[in-house]
């Protein structure tokens, strides 16, 4: 039954203009994912984090491009750190240290390349 809702989900997306940011919606206290396209050659997938929320340092094998729908993050790659506001994108290097941390509350859409 999930498995039918999440491909609806999908085909409902499909052929429509669409706001990414009302497509995901901030909780209290929490880091929300929605997949968008899940494919062999990458995902696409839209965060929202609540003021405060992180992601650890973590690695990953495929770049990774990171758009800021709404608010303002740290994104820490390698050491060093960039406050990314609405509007601004950044790409994190495939394996390499990164980190994000929620300044204010914000959404974001990752793009991830696995080609």
């Amino acid at each position: 039954m999930a498995q039918n809702k999440k491909q609806k989900d999908v085909e409902n997306l499909e052929a429509r203009t669409i706001k990414l940011s009302d497509l995901i919606h901030y909780q209290t206290g929490s880091v929300v994912s929605r997949s968008i396209i899940t494919k062999k050659a990458g995902t696409v997938t839209l965060f929202a984090f609540d003021e405060g929320q992180q992601l650890s340092e973590h690695r990953a094998p495929f770049d990774a491009l990171v758009y800021v729908l709404d608010g303002e993050t740290e994104i820490t790659i390698s050491g060093n750190s960039y406050r990314l506001r609405a509007g601004e994108m950044i790409i994190m290097p495939a394996n390499k240290s990164h980190a994000l941390k929620a300044i204010r509350q914000f959404k974001m859409l990752l793009i991830m390349v696995r080609s």
